[in-house]
């Protein structure tokens, strides 16, 4: 699985939105795609408005990425839990998405724009 992981610029400028609040635009956004899961956007850190972002507790671990930590957005509606990840020092092979931030499309926009 680690050779299906690709990761690419994510072409356009991209922006993520949540509870009523951009969270950041990005013309320097990163497409990771991993078999046959749905494309994932990585936004850079330096894009995103970092104060929205509380850091959670939870974390998980991917053979092919390594450990991932967990922020839940703090927004006017009340905080959404667990919405964005971020491999803080992801293995070698997908060294690239250090510094940056991937979010649940479930729980936000994420779009094109």
């Amino acid at each position: 699985m680690a050779n299906e992981i690709k990761i690419r610029p994510a072409t356009g400028t991209w922006s993520v939105r949540a509870g009523g609040a951009v969270l950041g635009e990005s013309t320097n956004a990163l497409e990771l795609t991993e078999g046959d899961y749905p494309p994932v956007i990585y936004f850079p850190r330096a894009d995103i408005a970092m104060a929205f972002l509380e850091p959670s507790e939870t974390t998980s671990t991917c053979p092919f990425k390594g450990k991932a930590s967990y922020y839940s957005i703090v927004a006017k509606s009340g905080p959404i839990a667990d919405a964005v990840w971020s491999y803080e020092d992801p293995i070698a092979a997908v060294a690239e998405i250090k510094d940056y931030l991937a979010f649940y499309p479930s729980k936000v926009a994420v779009e094109k724009i």
